[in-house]
């Protein structure tokens, strides 16, 4: 964790003080929810717990601690900075993104104009998503996916919950510095969601390497052809794509030149291919590698490898 107080000085300061009692290892905290009327809850080493009203955390609790509505409004005062509408573009689509790279969902109330969300108040529920980055985990994939300064076009397949943007982005980085033995490559990251970069104020929290341009919060069709028109990258990265919109972008990178590391949802080769999208891609054999995840061995575990003829090369 970069700064503990960077996550604590987010919180009510009843909750902060409760936080600061459970002595929390915070390379293990991935989640903190609060809803309103309901129990405090933790996703803490892959599983969940409750916040105990008295002391300490449990599997099970009949004592579970429930966060009020002041609580609730206090903690989104922290969160905002007192200037909440300096982040409407961001709650709009429903996340802020904090100091620390930290990513806060809200629910509440959807306000709408004209057929689009203009913004979302009386926030009843947040879940922040712990921003962890770990160098070094694409150690592995990286000799399959690029030789020498050639990079491969990429494919990251993983289910929810399994590591792909983590892996995505310690590829980006160690792309971008290059090394003894390869260059560092000029890289786009289209972040829709600010979970590759987790841009605050623009800024990248998480380190995605010293020739890496990332537009933040904005979507992936329109980010790849601007990135591409703008900043001349070598690489565009982009994570969860699935749009017939986001195919042709990508289509029309690779057509523009540009290398293509790319994640989606899915388990399998089967699982993609039953999307009409990407399967798209994948008969057109655009992309070379297919690195699959699971959690055989933990969260991030290479599960296969495989080229665009489907042969398997791990």
């Amino acid at each position: 964790m970069k700064n503990e107080n960077e996550l604590i000085r987010l919180f009510s300061i009843n909750i902060r003080n409760r936080l600061k009692m459970l002595r929390l290892d915070l390379e293990k905290l991935q989640e903190i929810r609060m809803r309103v009327n309901e129990p405090m809850m933790l996703k803490y080493a892959g599983r969940e717990y409750f916040v105990e009203d008295g002391r300490g955390m449990s599997r099970v609790s009949s004592r579970p601690y429930i966060v009020v509505q002041n609580e609730m409004r206090e903690t989104m005062e922290y969160i905002g900075n007192y200037s909440l509408y300096a982040f409407e573009d961001e709650i709009r689509q429903g996340f802020i993104t904090v100091q620390g790279g930290h990513r806060i969902g809200i629910a509440g109330k959807v306000i709408v104009e004209d057929g689009h969300i203009k913004s979302i108040k009386y926030i009843s529920s947040i879940n922040i998503r712990i921003s962890h980055e770990i160098r070094g985990c694409a150690n592995k994939v990286l000799n399959y996916i690029s030789s020498g300064d050639y990079m491969y076009h990429t494919l990251i397949i993983s289910p929810p919950g399994c590591g792909k943007t983590t892996l995505l982005r310690d590829v980006v980085r160690q792309l971008s510095n290059g090394g003894p033995k390869r260059r560092g490559m000029t890289i786009g990251v289209v972040d829709e969601r600010s979970e590759i970069a987790s841009c605050y104020m623009g800024i990248p929290q998480n380190d995605v390497g010293s020739r890496t341009d990332v537009l933040d919060c904005c979507p992936k069709d329109r980010g790849m052809i601007m990135l591409i028109r703008s900043m001349s990258p070598e690489i565009l990265a982009v994570d969860e794509i699935g749009g017939m919109e986001e195919v042709d972008a990508l289509r029309y990178a690779v057509n523009c030149g540009c290398k293509m590391i790319a994640t989606v949802h899915g388990s399998s080769m089967d699982d993609i291919r039953r999307r009409y999208a990407i399967n798209n891609l994948v008969e057109g054999k655009v992309f070379e590698r297919y690195i699959i995840l699971d959690k055989s061995m933990g969260v991030g575990s290479v599960a296969a490898i495989y080229d665009m003829e489907g042969c398997s090369l791990f």
